[in-house]
């Protein structure tokens, strides 16, 4: 709001001294001119001339406020009105925090609200991207929900992002992207353990206090990625293919260039490949930002020209890099399912496939369809206890539901954790990756 209001004093002043450039250029033709006085309809010109002007002037300023820059944000995080100290009733370990980017695209503005509603948490932060391919509109109203939402503006805990990013499918973009969200959460979110990348097309199958429950448990080293480097056709689909992305360089969305020739596995470095869904470490990504040994950027050059780059730019660093290949848990913590042989993309999940995401003990699924919402309906109603536009309760919601009102209107401690029995779920999954038979040996190999 300061940014709007500053640059439409700044426009004030610049019209304003225009006017009298104008005034005074009008004056000194009059006096040049030697019409006479007793003409004196001619005084009108400059007067109307000064008033279409102005009119001008203020409809093209209220355009571009309700346009542009209206919905805007500045990157930083409101400074929350509650205390976040950690519980110390009993021996109960620390709480993590986990930072959530959430992206999207053109017409997935209520696909990512509903998405943030059900993930919402007050101990958390949430960044949201709609990227440059959807509307202002979409951007607007989803910047307008978060700054009327009570409980988010109480927290000061979800910002969107306004300046959004041209994102290509397939293409280093969405690398890019993905590091933006990173730097920006590195530097405006405090005190936070854990980064997990979700799109409109995710949706959770247990609450946050499920999740954070269990993870309250772990080291916080631990960085979960699905990643082997035994790419099989990947390498002549992914690897050797060369591939440029006009969104590096264009303002207008379109698919990625295919150069003739193809290239030879790298030779100083070994490849990666796996799932684009991780849910990784502070240290690890403040590694992949700040990078003090140069293996970051390295790969980011060399992924420039990866199709897919998602699926194999932080597997690459983190199982080439002696500080962080013992931390991997080969698992993307979703509920995926594939053809077979799987094809480019997943299956759409539906209500059939229910069953199956509870059993998997995975705290997220992907992909659900646009335009059927039973699947979806059905988590919210067994599995979050969530109602249609409302938040999914936890230990922070002391509202009542009898009401009709939504219980978290009215919050308490956010360190207050109710895990349902979706966390008996979720810790027999982590059980069998941190096996002993499991663990090690599926690390970066």
């Amino acid at each position: 709001m300061f940014f709007y209001l500053r640059s439409s004093f700044e426009s004030i002043l610049n019209f304003s001294s225009l006017v009298r450039k104008v005034s005074y250029f009008l004056f000194q033709l009059m006096k040049r001119t030697h019409f006479p006085y007793s003409d004196r309809s001619w005084l009108l010109l400059p007067i109307l001339i000064i008033s279409i002007i102005s009119l001008t002037f203020l409809l093209s300023l209220t355009f571009t406020q309700n346009k542009s820059t209206s919905f805007e944000p500045e990157f930083s995080f409101q400074e929350p009105r509650f205390s976040f100290s950690e519980r110390d009733y009993g021996r109960l370990p620390r709480l993590p925090r986990f930072v959530y980017s959430i992206s999207g695209t053109k017409g997935d503005g209520p696909r990512v609200k509903r998405l943030l509603q059900a993930i919402y948490h007050p101990r958390n932060y949430y960044l949201v991207h709609l990227d440059l391919d959807a509307s202002d509109s979409e951007r607007f109203d989803l910047a307008k929900y978060v700054k009327a939402e009570g409980v988010i503006k109480e927290f000061g805990n979800v910002m969107v992002i306004g300046k959004a990013d041209l994102v290509t499918y397939k293409g280093p973009t969405m690398v890019a992207a993905t590091l933006h969200a990173v730097a920006i959460l590195l530097k405006e979110a405090k005190d936070w353990d854990w980064f997990v990348n979700l799109s409109a097309d995710d949706y959770p199958l247990m609450t946050q206090d499920d999740i954070v429950h269990i993870f309250s448990y772990l080291p916080r080293d631990l960085n979960f990625l699905e990643h082997t480097s035994s790419i099989g056709w990947k390498e002549y689909q992914r690897a050797r293919p060369i591939i440029i992305d006009p969104g590096l360089y264009h303002s207008k969305k379109s698919g990625v260039f295919w150069a003739k020739e193809k290239r030879s596995l790298p030779a100083s470095f070994k490849l990666f490949m796996g799932s684009e869904w991780v849910v990784l470490t502070k240290s690890f990504l403040d590694f992949c930002v700040w990078g003090w040994d140069n293996l970051p950027r390295t790969l980011l050059m060399y992924y420039t020209n990866f199709i897919s780059s998602p699926e194999g730019y932080f597997h690459t660093v983190i199982c080439n890099h002696k500080d962080y290949q013992n931390t991997t848990v080969n698992h993307d913590l979703h509920y995926i399912r594939w053809d077979n042989p799987p094809k480019q993309h997943p299956m759409t999940l539906t209500l059939e496939h229910f069953d199956d995401m509870v059993r998997s003990g995975a705290p997220f699924a992907r992909k659900f369809a646009k335009d059927d919402d039973s699947a979806l309906n059905k988590i919210d109603k067994e599995l979050l206890r969530r109602s249609n536009g409302r938040f999914t309760p936890g230990g922070w919601c002391v509202g009542g539901s009898n009401s009709g009102k939504d219980p978290c209107v009215v919050y308490g401690n956010p360190n207050a954790v109710k895990p349902t029995v979706s966390s008996k779920r979720l810790e027999k999954l982590l059980v069998q990756l941190l096996d002993s038979g499991n663990f090690r040996s599926k690390q970066c190999k």
